[in-house]
């Protein structure tokens, strides 16, 4: 009877073991460090991709490219664990490229940088070549934080065929009151220069690209941002040209213990989208 109890509780004990490892199990997204290559800037540029734990035995998946801010790289993302669990829990990949400073435009003034080719076209390409990914702006969607805030509203409002859906986390969507600020001079020249230049590259500036229900709209700002009242004032333009859009303010500033919170609503509003 002692060795029968003995068995049983060995038996238990596996199975207790077996389940607590499923459950850790469970959220295992995959997470890369990929070579991509820029035609245009004859250069390979590196990127993270998340993919699903049940990714081999997945069909086609949404994607949802995630741009880092100014100073930050490729990898920054992939250190907010509730990204990884967000692509198990909603079926979908993530795309990190790295935006070398460049505010995501293909620079006017330094021939070197053509990031906006890059991530809209090159890197799309390059993701769509060797992943299982559901090839139209139905499939895809974009957001950033700061830099990457600005340059997710910049390329999906210029590219709604490759984009559906795009989001902005405190994002620079209005430049012009920064003039000196975080190397944007060097890609579009001094304003006091190349005034032009930032007029037509600045976000707030493109909302005539836009038609109702063209493109799914979310955007998220701390109200201790120092790009809150750029933020602010997308909204009202938004707002006067009858374009709907989620917009989402709570108190913040501009730094991670934001981002970390901001993504989530991000990523579900993303999946929403997918799900439509």
């Amino acid at each position: 009877m002692l060795s029968k109890m003995k068995f049983l509780s060995r038996k238990s004990a596996l199975l207790l073991i077996t389940v607590l490892l499923s459950v850790f199990h469970a959220s295992a997204a995959i997470v890369d460090t990929v070579q991509t290559y820029s035609a245009s800037m004859k250069k390979n540029i590196k990127a993270v991709v998340i993919t699903p734990d049940n990714y081999a035995n997945a069909k086609e998946l949404p994607v949802v490219y995630l741009l880092h801010g100014h100073g930050g790289r490729y990898s920054d993302w992939s250190r907010v664990k509730d990204i990884q669990k967000a692509v198990d829990q909603y079926q979908l990949m993530i795309v990190c490229p790295d935006g070398n400073n460049s505010w995501y435009w293909d620079s006017p003034v330094d021939p070197s940088y053509k990031y906006e080719t890059y991530v809209s076209k090159e890197l799309v390409e390059w993701i769509d070549g060797k992943y299982k990914t559901i090839r139209s702006p139905k499939g895809r969607a974009i957001s950033g934080l700061s830099m990457g805030g600005h340059g997710a509203l910049y390329l999906a409002f210029r590219h709604q065929d490759v984009f559906g859906a795009a989001g902005s986390m405190s994002g620079g969507v209005d430049i012009r009151p920064f003039p000196n600020n975080w190397n944007m001079a060097d890609r579009l020249g001094k304003y006091a220069d190349k005034p032009d230049n930032w007029e037509k590259n600045t976000v707030i500036n493109m909302l005539h690209l836009l038609t109702p229900n063209a493109l799914s709209i979310i955007v998220d700002c701390g109200t201790e941002d120092f790009f809150f009242k750029v933020n602010e004032s997308l909204h009202r333009e938004l707002l006067q040209r009858n374009i709907p859009h989620d917009y989402i303010t709570r108190p913040g500033a501009h730094n991670w213990v934001y981002w970390n919170n901001a993504v989530g609503f991000q990523l579900l509003y993303m999946h929403n989208y997918f799900v439509r």
